[in-house]
């Protein structure tokens, strides 16, 4: 019964009047971004929209954050603590959009978008999650997430959160598309010499530790210190 009611196509819910939309989107109606963002996964924005959706965004510039991380570190429990974190400080007076991808899997093409799972602090009127699927095999990212981060920006939201799947030594994709990357990693990197292999380790704006009550986890700050010292030549400041 419950297949049975989700069984339905989300076209069917898309954009009926685009124009009328934007102009909810620009309003911060939560229902126009949901739909516009469909519309952009199917591709079936209209070009003109699409860039009025473009030069929207660059009138509202607020912040995106990138979460990267190996699968299993713990990503989308650190996002939902960062959130939570947000609202507290702020009194809800911020507005958050979380963005959240998961891999598509090559085998029957459908992704699970569970990441909400571990997340309890979601639930209140200020904040937007959405769910995308790669849509394709070894990728960490979708393809329409630049235009997904513009219309977030243009519904008027203050911060942008990025919550990528799970990567693995070699993938930086989100990077060139958000201001501030984190990447989280556990002290179970194997040998130090595994971090020389970690692409992130040169791009990240912040590298979080997490699991850190884990045996081994201070022996694994120290030795990504030293590593991200090394990477970024910075040898005249103090690892910590």
């Amino acid at each position: 019964d419950m297949l049975s009611h989700c069984d339905f196509d989300p076209g069917e819910h898309a954009l009926k009047d685009a124009a009328a939309a934007m102009r909810s989107l620009r309003g911060g109606d939560p229902v126009a971004l949901a739909r516009i963002i469909t519309a952009l996964e199917a591709g079936t924005l209209d070009t003109g929209l699409r860039d009025e959706l473009m030069q929207a965004a660059q009138k509202q510039h607020a912040p995106a954050l990138g979460v990267t991380g190996t699968g299993g570190a713990g990503k989308s429990s650190l996002t939902d603590e960062l959130v939570r974190r947000f609202r507290l400080d702020q009194g809800d007076r911020l507005k958050i959009a979380l963005i959240a991808i998961d891999p598509s899997r090559r085998k029957t093409g459908g992704a699970l978008l569970g990441d909400r799972i571990r997340m309890n602090a979601i639930h209140g009127k200020g904040v937007t999650m959405r769910s995308l699927a790669t849509r394709q095999s070894g990728a960490e990212i979708t393809q329409c997430l630049p235009e997904v981060i513009a219309a977030c920006r243009a519904a008027g939201n203050d911060l942008v959160i990025i919550e990528t799947s799970g990567i693995g030594q070699g993938d930086s994709g989100v990077v060139p598309h958000v201001d501030v990357s984190l990447y989280v990693m556990t002290p179970e990197f194997g040998a130090a010499s595994q971090l020389e292999k970690i692409d992130m380790l040169d791009f990240a704006d912040f590298v979080a530790i997490n699991k850190f009550d884990r045996k081994g986890a201070e022996d694994a700050l120290r030795d990504v210190r030293k590593q991200v010292q090394r990477n970024r030549q910075a040898f005249g400041t103090d690892p910590e």
